[in-house]
């Protein structure tokens, strides 16, 4: 493929994906706020609680999703099912930004939130796999993780622009302002994302490895039935590996600003600001960690990082929960910065697990899968953890735990490309 054509496949695919996680970062940022706004009560447990669970309500219908536009993507092809992606999440960001709040419709206001949330959540089940799919497919050999991880360089700096927007109107507006109307801007800006991410790809075409399967006439007749008849080992494995993937993100870049704020008596700017700096870091070492697996091997460089991020768990949060600014911002810097390195692989492995036949949607089963067990509840389980505990430092151990499971997985990832 030519160079400026895989320049374009890129963009492509990481306007689309940036714009999903935009909107993640923008209601992880404002969770406290919208906690007040939509479910207002007198234990701060109990409102953080229901607004995180609305978030992992969106997680319950990516698995749905993921079979949605897993068989699309997969018979009928890549680019098809991610056009109608990427404009099923534009349309409901914009809507919460005009949602109006429990105090002006009652009842009706969370119930609307929530709906929008699982519309979303139906539309990230197909963009975020769908995209690294089509992205790895277009890629040589020679740096296939490296083109890989910028699906993952996008849902990075999506979180980052979100969290950079989100940061930028709470430093700039007074509290009143913010709360009636400056924490909607955001969301309604993500539209316009979407219309261009939606622009460019129409001008895109079909993945090559796609288009080969089509050709020789090897796609699946019953993508769906095909997966879970032949393919079930590779879901599990798969989902194995995603697991330090999804639990210590969501950790980092959902619950952490809550946790900052609610807990250990940070401003939400300063939270605001530790988070964007954190989403800097691991877009920093993102790409260096991907073409350390292409020189040197993935599995080399997914053991090593997988070891460094359980042994590092405990002393990140035990920098963080100090509720000093400078070493809250060293811990998670430093938490940010040994993720980075398992995450920015895991794409391009996925990806070969499953044959191209029905890879759309076995990627996107797995991941949305994990994703909606344990990456959208991360969250929830941190509070109840708190909640139970009491206990700051325990909540590193739940990272442990994301990190054992993943470790099993790497020793079964064998007579694999990578």
């Amino acid at each position: 493929m030519a160079k400026h054509s895989l320049k374009k496949v890129a963009i492509a695919g990481m306007i689309g994906n940036g714009l999903e996680w935009y909107d993640y970062a923008l209601y992880g940022n404002f969770a406290s706020l919208i906690s007040q706004l939509f479910f207002p009560s007198d234990s701060k447990f109990v409102s953080l609680l229901i607004t995180f669970g609305v978030f992992a309500i969106g997680f319950v219908m990516r698995p749905l999703g993921a079979i949605l536009f897993g068989y699309v993507g997969d018979k009928y092809g890549r680019k098809t099912s991610l056009a109608f992606s990427i404009l099923m999440m534009a349309i409901p960001t914009s809507f919460i930004g005009l949602l109006p709040t429990y105090s002006q419709i009652g009842i009706a206001a969370p119930i609307l939130l929530t709906l929008i949330r699982l519309m979303q959540g139906l539309a990230l089940g197909g963009e975020f796999s769908g995209s690294i799919t089509y992205v790895v497919e277009h890629a040589p050999a020679k740096n296939r993780v490296f083109v890989g991880s910028l699906s993952v360089i996008s849902l990075v700096m999506g979180m980052l622009l979100g969290s950079a927007i989100a940061t930028l109107f709470a430093n700039i507006l007074d509290k009143e302002s913010l709360e009636s109307w400056g924490w909607r801007v955001p969301f309604i800006l993500g539209f316009f994302i979407g219309i261009i991410g939606l622009y460019i790809r129409s001008a895109l075409d079909e993945s090559p490895e796609y288009e080969n399967a089509k050709q020789f006439k090897q796609l699946a007749n019953k993508p769906i039935r095909e997966l879970f008849s032949k393919h079930k080992g590779g879901i599990i494995l798969a989902s194995g590996l995603y697991m330090a993937v999804t639990i210590p993100f969501y950790m980092l870049s959902v619950f952490m600003i809550s946790f900052m704020t609610k807990f250990l008596g940070f401003s939400l700017s300063e939270a605001m600001t530790i988070n964007s700096v954190s989403m800097v870091t691991l877009l920093i070492f993102l790409p260096i960690s991907a073409k350390l697996a292409d020189r040197y091997g993935v599995k080399s460089v997914l053991l090593i990082s997988l070891l460094m991020l359980g042994v590092s768990a405990f002393p990140a949060f035990w920098l963080i929960t100090q509720k000093v600014f400078m070493l809250s911002l060293l811990g998670q810097v430093f938490f940010a910065g040994v993720l980075s390195f398992y995450i920015a692989p895991i794409p391009t492995v996925l990806v070969d697990i499953f044959p191209t036949k029905v890879r759309y949607t076995g990627m996107a089963v797995a991941c949305n899968l994990c994703a909606a067990l344990f990456g959208g509840t991360a969250p929830i389980v941190a509070t109840k953890i708190l909640q139970k505990t009491g206990d700051n430092m325990m909540l590193a151990s739940y990272i442990v735990f994301s990190t054992i499971i993943s470790l099993i997985s790497l020793y079964y990832l064998r007579g694999k490309k990578k």
